[in-house]
């Protein structure tokens, strides 16, 4: 068939405006051009403006300026194109210079031209050129009318200077949709919320319409109202969407959507969603992500709603996105559900999405929340661009492993590659400092810190307190506690903890004391810390009063933590049938830990009878572990039983259970340095040998009083074989030697201190006039002058 004769033309100039609008790239509209310029040299000015359009449109302000400059007469219409274009290209500049170039060639610029130039200001965000474009609209007398105006609202409004958008707004001849809905969003975007919603309601008020990026604003404000103030305005927000008509705009469905969830209204997020017409992937993602907002109630449930709508997704032939997939992890992360995230990571591969940062997070945190470190460090280093964000997911996930020299490790990595650390990275390191007690390390993070800007936030000072507190130096966590600017609950429980992990029980107690009288309201963390200062202190009386006041006046329920505090508290007092009876009458009765705090009391005080029925429950409860086995056999060779101890390590042997090995180690410039009983491995394990045979010969020679020369004979009874000495003892000794006079010697170890390390570390904190200060597993000990911060009561 012939093709379709041309639609007929009522001029030349239509045709080839025809032409113009069809052209698709830049060298048709050359072609076009070209094609005028043969055939019409003197084409109309509203040929030519056409032409300009087409340019703009197509090809940028670089070709249409060409053009331009050619065109023997030019309008407004003209410049107001040129202008325009500059400014959608982000040449503000240009456009700028454009709109002077108008003026200085006489040409009658009108509103239009005033608007386009407003648009190029708001744009570059320069208030300045703006406020002189709005002097020149009031000298021509436009700045009132409703064209202009809203220009300048909307100019001043994205520059952040609400209170020049406001004076326009209030002086305006006359106000539409769009004057209203400016100004509002300005006040959105500047956080002005109780402005905002003055102008809600009087848009209520007098009936104004909305439209779509308007009502997302508010919707977005929503978000970061209280609850108690976002529930009504939720709700009337979602009556002005429907009111509008634009219920079925899905930006808006997603919106709202979010706003419900963040609000804790799930209900009506769920409501929302299913009303919908026809959910898009974003609809999808909103849901979805939705469920994982309030994360005190995340459980399986979430797991499987996230699921089903991500199998729906899938069904209506939907391509899911980045977010839809870190949404879903996040839900399994918050749910425990580490099988289900990892067909999920199946899923990622499959779509190779893998390489998405939030993604390679969320599988970070799947892979450390369930405890496959391998798997969460090799997606951290499949990920193609590493920021900060993932860095620090990974670093998390090592201190939440306890594999806190590959964080610090990792750390290090981070600052040679150039990358900033948040403050959440420093607080994760720390941490690990902490759990290490490096303060050597601690202290240079520290100085980070405070270089980076970060010392004065309140979670930083609260990571110093808790790490110089677990490194030994009480002073120094006391001391950066009172520095603080700003302290809040876990400032007051981390210093509360501190003293009384170093045996400062009155301390402790005062410090609480002050916190009742700075009206700060204690949590689960402080009272723990109270707890276990009377334990510790030997405060039977006070303790039990702190566990009565944390349920009965604050409605705070106790946890095995607490529970335990009080059995240590009732044990070590002596009243091991008042523990015993505690423990009988507690939710947690079938717990091993509080069963096992009470056999360390009945080894305290040898009463082997209810040790041995406490060590058969402990051992039914957890057979593998090897803690009750020893504080058993330990409990036999107190009582000279050693038939019994001997029978406890075959029981061992005969079930495959293995004791932990004792580790000690002590932080020097030079680095950590670790020992192991009897280590022979140290570089200068000669050295430390000899020092350690000096300084146990050295007791024996004062000892002086009858408790020391008891003390004394005891341990040079059985240091007669230094190979098997204990760590703790060689960690002491290198630190003699490479430690000045003045400074004290801070040990680590892993296991709690054994009664013959704890007499040495006395009667040479003594001899050698040095303070000791030694974290077992339990608390911490401050050799002085010899004696011990416990007061041997421990």
């Amino acid at each position: 068939m012939p093709p379709p004769p041309p639609p007929p033309f009522a001029s030349m100039d239509a045709f080839y405006l025809h032409l113009l609008r069809s052209c698709a790239a830049l060298p048709h509209v050359a072609a076009v051009h070209a094609h005028i310029a043969r055939a019409h040299p003197a084409a109309s000015l509203f040929l030519r403006n056409s032409l300009l359009a087409a340019y703009c449109r197509v090809g940028g302000p670089l070709p249409a300026a060409r053009l331009l400059d050619e065109m023997p007469r030019r309008n407004s219409v003209s410049f107001n194109l040129l202008i325009d274009a500059y400014s959608r290209a982000g040449l503000a500049d240009h456009s700028l210079g454009t709109f002077a170039h108008a003026r200085a060639a006489g040409v009658k610029v009108d509103r239009f031209t005033y608007a386009a130039a407003l648009a190029a200001c708001s744009r570059a965000g320069d208030v300045r050129t703006g406020k002189a474009v709005h002097a020149l609209a009031v000298l021509e007398g436009l700045s009132k009318g409703v064209f202009v105006s809203n220009s300048l609202i909307s100019m001043y409004a994205r520059c952040g200077e609400m209170d020049e958008a406001r004076r326009v707004f209030d002086v305006a001849d006359e106000r539409d949709d769009v004057s209203w809905n400016s100004l509002l969003s300005g006040y959105v975007r500047a956080g002005a919320h109780e402005e905002m919603l003055k102008v809600f309601a009087l848009m209520c008020r007098h009936g104004m319409g909305w439209n779509s990026f308007a009502l997302g604003s508010i919707i977005k404000c929503c978000c970061s109202f209280g609850v108690d103030i976002a529930g009504p305005i939720a709700e009337a927000v979602h009556g002005c969407v429907v009111k509008a008509g634009l219920d079925t705009d899905v930006f808006l469905a997603s919106a709202m959507i979010d706003m419900y969830a963040k609000k804790g209204a799930l209900s009506n997020a769920v409501k929302l969603f299913k009303s919908a017409q026809d959910p898009n992937v974003i609809v999808f993602n909103a849901m979805i992500a939705g469920f994982c907002r309030d994360e005190a109630a995340v459980g399986k449930d979430v797991t499987r709603e996230a699921s089903d709508l991500y199998s729906e997704l899938l069904s209506r032939g939907m391509q899911p996105t980045e977010f839809t997939f870190s949404s879903v992890l996040r839900a399994c992360n918050l749910a425990g559900e580490s099988e289900f995230g990892k067909q999920i990571h199946g899923q990622v591969l499959k779509h190779s999405l893998q390489g998405d940062d939030y993604i390679g997070s969320a599988l970070i945190d799947l892979y450390s929340n369930s405890g496959c470190m391998e798997d969460g460090y090799r997606c951290f280093r499949s990920l193609p661009k590493q920021d900060i964000v993932t860095w620090t997911s990974m670093i998390s996930g090592f201190v939440q492993n306890e594999y806190f020299e590959k964080a610090l490790r990792l750390f290090q990595e981070s600052l040679r590659y150039g990358l900033k650390p948040d403050l959440f990275t420093i607080s994760n390191v720390m941490n690990a400092c902490a759990s290490l007690a490096v303060a050597r390390t601690g202290e240079q993070i520290q100085c980070l810190a405070t270089k980076s800007g970060f010392n004065r936030f309140t979670v930083m000072g609260n990571s110093c307190i808790h790490m110089y507190a677990r490194s030994g130096d009480v002073d120094a966590a006391t001391l950066r506690f009172q520095e603080m600017e700003s302290r809040d609950v876990v400032s007051w429980s981390a210093v509360i903890s501190s003293h009384a992990q170093h045996g400062c029980a009155r301390d402790a107690l005062r410090v609480f004391n002050e916190m009742m009288d700075a009206k700060i309201v204690p949590n689960e963390i402080t009272f723990l810390g109270a707890l276990t200062a009377c334990s510790h202190g030997g405060l039977v009386d006070e303790g039990l009063r702190y566990y009565e006041v944390m349920s009965n006046e604050y409605g705070l329920a106790p946890t095995i933590k607490h529970c335990t505090c009080v059995v240590d508290l009732l044990g070590r007092a002596g009243r091991l049938a008042d523990a015993e009876a505690f423990i009988r009458n507690l939710v947690f009765h079938d717990d091993p830990v509080v069963w096992r705090s009470l056999l360390a009391s009945c080894r305290i005080h040898g009463d082997m009878e209810r040790g041995q029925l406490v060590a058969d429950r402990i051992m039914e409860l957890e057979p593998a572990s090897s803690a009750s086995y020893v504080i058993l056999c330990n409990m036999y060779l107190d009582a000279g039983e050693l038939s019994l101890a001997s029978k406890t390590r075959d029981l061992m042997k005969e079930r495959g259970v293995k004791k932990e090995p004792g580790l000690s180690w002590i932080e020097l410039k030079s680095g950590v340095h670790s020992f192991v009983a009897g280590d022979k491995s140290h570089p200068e394990s000669n050295a430390i040998y000899k020092k350690l045979a000096e300084m146990l010969s050295k007791i024996e020679a004062l000892a002086s009083t009858d408790n020391a020369r008891t003390e004394s004979n005891d341990i040079s009874s059985r240091e007669q074989n230094l190979v098997g000495c204990h760590s703790e003892k060689l960690a002491v000794a290198f630190g003699m030697i490479h430690l000045p006079q003045s400074a004290p010697i801070r040990v680590m170890k892993n296991l709690r201190v054994c009664r013959d390390c704890h007499s040495t570390m006395k009667l040479i904190s003594g001899s050698e006039n040095r303070e000791i200060i030694l974290r077992d597993a339990i608390r911490f000990h401050h050799f002085r002058g010899g004696s011990c911060s416990c007061g041997d009561y421990w």
